[in-house]
């Protein structure tokens, strides 16, 4: 494979002001993340700061309502409440050897805008958090959240006032501060080297699960189910695996209401491949090639592309993808704190959903680990309107 192509997906397909500062970073990435110092520095910081390895649990109660036996992959147990953190501590450590000062990032669901903000503290580096304003208002506990850790949230009202948004605008204005500042990219999209960097160090998810599932089990899962967009929870628990062949990767988008295309975010059901942000990916677009706009109650999912290579692992056959619509996902959420006491973030839930809805995919007999990507603390106002008004 091509560096920084997955099939016919990904590339660099930005502003030449930024082509120096993409190649600056690479060979950071390759010169310190295989160095024992940085792997000692990341390593500790994921485990006394983050709080992993996170356990995987076996939930039974689950694992009767959808026939076959299930595993969480405990995620929402990572400081802060979502696996974003184990890719924003390894972009700030790397920051630091760059010799840079700063950190600006993008964020909609504000769980990788929180997490940067955390890590810009622990690693002693200003933080700025572009938000659109759409998501400023309906994630406001974590807006509280990051202010109260001392970043900078900047609204971003282009657009639709959303992900995508927040993503062009971050872009825009590293074009003017990259000298001093790091773009900390919070999934696995953008031009290369973002999508190798991110999934490289979301990728201990999967490490931790192949561990912890032939502990358990005495053999690898079935099947690997998670939610995503640009795909970096999982990807994070995919990436062990894709050479597993006998293990299927499941992953599920935003389906919104339905799948009309003025009202999903279903990139693989109803997209195609396209450019954005720097990258090919599997997009939402019109019929003239304009990016459309997603839309899904799910802040941190309603983004119009597939990162590159999520969008090649569905290409080749090599990941199966699904999706789950609203009201699925808000179900998935009761039936989830019902039967387990645990309440997801509207992100997880539908990868929960796609379980629940999809039971004859699975044999009695099957293993499966789902990714237990976040916790639900910063939808809980979203869910209880839903359930009162429903």
């Amino acid at each position: 494979m091509k560096k920084g192509k997955y099939g016919k997906f990904g590339g660099q397909y930005v502003n030449e002001i930024l082509m120096p500062i993409l190649i600056e970073l690479e060979e950071a990435f390759e010169k310190h993340y295989p160095t024992a110092e940085f792997q000692q520095k990341f390593n500790g910081l994921l485990r006394d700061y983050a709080g992993r390895p996170t356990p995987l649990y076996y939930a039974k109660n689950f694992s009767e309502l959808v026939g076959c036996k299930v595993y969480l992959k405990r995620e929402d147990l990572v400081c802060g409440g979502s696996h974003k953190l184990n890719n924003a501590l390894g972009q700030a450590l790397l920051t630091k050897e760059i010799g840079k000062k700063r950190l600006i990032t993008e964020t909609a669901a504000g769980q990788h805008g929180l997490a940067t903000a955390m890590a810009g503290i622990v690693c002693g580096l200003e933080t700025e958090v572009f938000m659109g304003v759409k998501d400023i208002k309906r994630q406001a506990s974590n807006v509280k959240r990051i202010k109260l850790l001392g970043a900078k949230v900047t609204p971003v009202d282009i657009g639709t006032g959303v992900l995508k948004d927040a993503v062009s605008d971050t872009l825009r204005y590293w074009t003017s501060c990259s000298t001093t500042t790091h773009y900390l990219m919070g999934s696995t999209v953008g031009p290369h080297p973002y999508p190798e960097i991110v999934a490289t160090f979301q990728s201990v998810i999967g490490k931790e699960i192949k561990e912890e599932i032939l502990k358990k089990e005495g053999r690898l899962p079935d099947t690997i189910v998670a939610c995503g967009s640009g795909g970096s929870n999982a990807l994070g628990a995919f990436r062990p695996f894709i050479d597993e062949k006998d293990v299927k990767l499941v992953f599920v988008e935003g389906g919104g209401e339905s799948l009309d295309a003025d009202n999903s975010a279903a990139a693989f059901k109803i997209g195609k491949p396209g450019v954005l942000h720097g990258a090919v990916m599997q997009l939402l677009q019109d019929d003239d090639g304009q990016v459309k706009p997603s839309k899904t109650r799910s802040a941190g999912l309603n983004y119009p592309g597939r990162g590159p290579e999520i969008s090649g692992l569905v290409a080749n056959g090599r990941a199966q993808a699904g999706c789950a619509f609203d009201t699925q996902v808000f179900d998935a959420v009761k039936t989830m704190s019902r039967a387990e006491g645990l309440i997801p973030a509207l992100e997880t839930a539908h990868a929960i959903a796609y379980m629940l809805n999809h039971k004859e995919e699975f044999d009695k007999n099957e293993l499966v680990v789902l990714n237990y990507s976040g916790r639900g603390d910063k939808d809980l106002e979203t869910i209880m309107r839903y359930f009162d008004e429903a």
